[in-house]
This record gives structure tokens, sequence and C-alpha cells, in this order.
């Protein structure tokens, strides 16, 4: 399915990702389409993310674990959480066909962060349905 996103559209979805993420401690906010191009993306300068290719990652990763919900007999897994040493990362499904990704540090509550993702996610979708 296609989507079309105004210029307000997206300057209103930035300032989400702005306000009510970057401003949580995220490092990195990637609002991306299901074949993993980048609607709009937030990344607080200190480390170097490769955004492309974990855009393009992210998509495949979760239409795999979407396959996988399937075969369990499950619609969907709505989100997804892999935690590293030093990083961690955060999908959340927006729409059908959207994705908000979040990368963050240790210092970053995983249940507070999912709180604002699904406050943001409100937002988000009020702004592209």
């Amino acid at each position: 399915m296609a989507y079309i996103l105004e210029n307000e559209q997206l300057d209103s979805i930035q300032e989400i990702i702005e306000e009510d993420l970057a401003d949580l401690g995220v490092h990195c906010v990637l609002l991306i389409d299901v074949s993993g191009n980048i609607i709009a993306n937030y990344d607080n300068g200190k480390f170097q993310h490769d955004i492309y290719s974990l855009a393009a990652l992210a998509a495949g990763n979760f239409g795999a674990v979407s396959t996988m919900a399937t075969l369990l007999g499950e619609n969907e897994f709505s989100l997804l959480f892999h935690k590293g040493e030093n990083e961690n990362i955060h999908f959340s499904k927006v729409s059908d066909n959207f994705l908000l990704i979040n990368i963050f540090g240790k210092d970053v509550s995983l249940g507070f962060l999912r709180m604002k993702v699904a406050e943001s996610i409100e937002k988000i979708e009020r702004i592209i349905l």
C-alpha cells in the first residue's frame, strides 16, 4: 500500500520524536516504513550508527518475527526488544505501514521508554491516519 506524507505531517512527526523520545535520553530514533525506508529520524550524534543499514535490517527482522508469530498462531508480535551489553533496541509497530525503532543505553528505563513510545505512537497515528 502506498502512502503520502505532507511536509507538515513530517515536521509534526519529527517534533514528536525529538520532544517525547530524544529528551528521554535515547541515542537514536527511526520511524521507518515496513520496507526499511527512513521516514523520520533523530540521532544524538554521540554514536556513529549506520541508520540506513539499521532501518533495512530492522524491517527484515520485524518481517521475520511477524512470520514466526503467524506460525505460532498469533496475529502479530507488535513489539520487539533486543538487549545488548551497552545498547538496546526497541521496535514497535505504528501501523500496518510503519515501525518506530529506539536505540538506547543502560541509563534509560525500558518500562519508561515503553510508556513514552506508546504515547508517541498514538500521536503519530493521529498524524498519519
